[in-house]
């Protein structure tokens, strides 16, 4: 689910009634047999007690535990391959033989986790802990539990002896959260026959959303933003701290943060969100839905995007560009005055803004001269994914056997996933998962991580009804 490597990835509207897990429970028409549950939980359980973390974790632990399941399985050894240069963050490429009637489909996740500390949490972030009706451990929603659902669904499959009409490949990688050692990046570099496919679904990210207390919509990411950061960076020769001079780097910055904290980006739309929200507009009535259907026209009335804008973070994110401080550093003793002072701001950039228009909006509001501004990155995008009816179709009638029969909308990442470099190389993406979501609930990277227990469940139902139908 994720946002470019070490951001929010999906947090949805507030305008919901928290989801309760039993009623999520006795609303599902149609549930995963008791031993696929509990090979699912068996495999989420292997995944979140596996240490995949950037700084003293390792992707290919996690992968050759996967390994050795499809091989277990009667998988043909040359259809499971364990790649990659880096000896910790190796990635799982394992391939379903199908008819040859369509071509590939591509299943992808990430392997590895962002850092938790364990005084942080209420829990141990390494081990699964099952309570309340969640699974607890970093990675259940980011997006350990959408890798293990899949590999759960292979494995089913194998079992029953289905042959697809075309194979499945499912690429487990490394480095989405840091970039480091990019799995998805290498593997187009190095293999890129095997990730040769129609189309890609990805699970990190959208799916069913609850609202009022219920799966109302099934979100497929089409596009994302850009995800770039920014330093900004104030030095002068600094001194001792018993002579303060006005000239102080930690306040010429923090002015600078200041009005940084007071500009707004233009309100805009694109595809995607037009499509999102004219969905939306019909769950909802009242001034609400108006500002939704006006969202989703082609010339949107400005003040209805404010008004929309204004109701929630998720929904101000969807419909401008964000630049925000991250990171913060500076000084060099107690008792000297800063020779330098340094904030990082990490910008989501809407697909069609351009990167100088960015850089020259940030300029503008620090209005300081003295305050450096520097790119941390150079910005990579793709191009949206156009929306595959047949598809979005068959998405639809998956899910109608656990939910009912809800709408399957488009719509935009507000931050990143691996997805940017499959599309840039011309292979549209798709990212959702079966599992239904509390939209205001959304723990990724943050703390006591969870999926909900029957959500979970339930996505291996989906995976299967829908793997079976494409």
């Amino acid at each position: 689910m994720k946002v470019r490597n070490g951001g929010l990835k999906w947090t949805r509207t507030v305008l919901v009634v928290s989801l309760l897990t039993a009623p999520l429970a006795a609303m599902a028409a149609e549930q995963a047999p008791a031993a696929q549950q509990a090979l699912g939980r068996e495999l989420l359980q292997q995944l979140i007690e596996t240490d995949t973390t950037p700084g003293h974790g390792s992707t290919t632990a996690a992968a050759e535990l996967l390994s050795r399941r499809f091989l277990d399985a009667g998988f043909d050894p040359a259809d499971v391959q364990v790649l990659g240069d880096h000896p910790l963050k190796r990635n799982l490429v394992v391939r379903l033989r199908g008819k040859g009637r369509r071509q590939p489909i591509l299943l992808l996740a990430h392997l590895d986790v962002v850092e938790a500390r364990r005084e942080d949490w209420t829990v141990d972030p390494y081990r699964l802990t099952e309570k309340d009706g969640y699974f607890y451990g970093r990675g259940t929603s980011d997006i350990k539990g959408g890798a293990a659902g899949l590999v759960a669904t292979l494995l089913r499959l194998r079992a029953e002896k289905f042959v697809p009409d075309g194979d499945y490949v499912l690429a487990l990688t490394a480095g989405e959260e840091d970039g480091a050692d990019n799995g998805v990046q290498w593997l187009l570099a190095h293999w890129p026959e095997l990730l040769k496919a129609q189309y890609a679904l990805n699970v990190d990210g959208g799916g069913p959303e609850i609202r009022n207390g219920r799966p109302a919509v099934l979100s497929v990411e089409t596009a994302e933003k850009t995800f770039i950061s920014f330093t900004l960076t104030v030095r002068n020769p600094g001194g001792h701290s018993s002579l303060p001079t006005p000239d102080n780097a930690i306040y010429r910055l923090a002015h600078g943060l200041a009005r940084l904290s007071a500009h707004s980006f233009p309100l805009r739309t694109n595809s995607a969100t037009r499509g999102y929200y004219d969905g939306l507009a019909k769950l909802y009535s009242g001034a609400l839905a108006d500002d939704m259907r006006a969202a989703a026209g082609e010339a949107p009335d400005p003040a209805a995007l404010g008004r929309l804008a204004a109701t929630s973070t998720y929904n101000n994110a969807q419909l401008r560009t964000t630049c925000v401080p991250t990171l913060l550093q500076g000084g060099q003793a107690e008792n000297a005055l800063p020779q330098m002072a340094q904030a990082t701001v990490n910008c989501r950039v809407l697909p069609e803004e351009s990167m100088a228009s960015v850089e020259a909006a940030l300029r503008q509001a620090l209005a300081d001269p003295q305050i450096e501004l520097a790119r941390v990155n150079e910005p990579f995008s793709g191009p949206p994914s156009p929306v595959n009816a047949e598809l979005f179709a068959r998405i639809g009638d998956s899910a109608a056997a656990l939910w009912g029969r809800i709408p399957v909308s488009p719509y935009m990442s507000a931050g990143a996933t691996d997805s940017v470099f499959l599309r840039a190389a011309g292979l549209p993406v798709y990212v959702f998962n079966g599992m239904p979501y509390d939209v205001d609930d959304d723990r990724a990277h943050g703390q006591d991580e969870r999926i909900g227990v029957a959500s979970y469940y339930q996505s291996l139902q989906f995976n299967y009804r829908l793997l079976k139908a494409l």
